[in-house]
């Protein structure tokens, strides 16, 4: 189990290869956008009307 056994970490990373024992990097962008959802936006008040 060295650098010619793909199913070891060692062995993916001469292999240049990723699987489950050396999995890739994910990028952070996709993972923020999904993690924070947006909040709807509240309605607004409508401006009172001054009477003269």
């Amino acid at each position: 189990m060295g650098r010619g056994d793909i199913k070891t970490k060692k062995g993916k990373i001469f292999a240049g290869s990723f699987g489950k024992s050396r999995p890739a990097k994910v990028k952070a962008t996709a993972t923020t956008k999904t993690a924070t959802p947006k909040k709807a936006a509240a309605p607004k008040k409508a401006a009172a009307k001054k009477s003269k």
